[in-house]
């Protein structure tokens, strides 16, 4: 898997989140039908919506991209549908080019040896920051929703 479809993957997850996310509104708020498609969607996002950060940032430390597009990449999850738009940005302007950096050179510092570490150790990455996701959606969830229930 390259940097360019590691990332397209995590932007398409997060948009087809969305859209559930969006649904399951429709039917608590338009439908009247319950809050049951706001949890399933909105946990389902919630999940994808950190994976998403965590592979942005990941993808952003191998493409050596500025911390203003990291920043707007983070943001593009914000925004209903932006992640995909995002994602077709940065591939036109070839900042999802090339493989994934496995060794240090001159301009390498801490996250670099991080992603290093990520790169030579995929499983082992993979598992992490699932946990990590995991940890903080959990902490999120026991600090509640972001409203007030209503």
């Amino acid at each position: 898997m390259t940097p360019r479809s590691l990332f397209r993957a995590a932007a398409v997850a997060e948009l087809v989140t969305w859209t559930m996310l969006i649904a399951g509104m429709v039917l608590k708020y338009g439908l009247d039908a319950g809050d049951w498609g706001v949890r399933i969607g909105g946990g389902v996002h919630g999940f994808v919506f950190l994976a998403y950060l965590v592979v942005t940032t990941v993808v952003a430390v191998n493409q050596r991209w500025t911390p203003g597009a990291l920043v707007l990449g983070w943001a593009s999850a914000v925004v209903p549908y932006a992640t995909v738009t995002f994602e077709v940005a940065v591939a036109r302007r070839g900042m999802l080019e090339g493989p994934w950096r496995r060794s240090p050179d001159a301009r390498s510092g801490f996250w670099d040896r991080l992603l290093f570490f990520v790169v030579r150790r995929p499983a082992v990455a993979v598992v992490i920051g699932v946990v990590a996701v995991a940890l903080v959606f959990v902490v999120l969830l026991a600090a509640g929703p972001p409203v007030p229930r209503s």
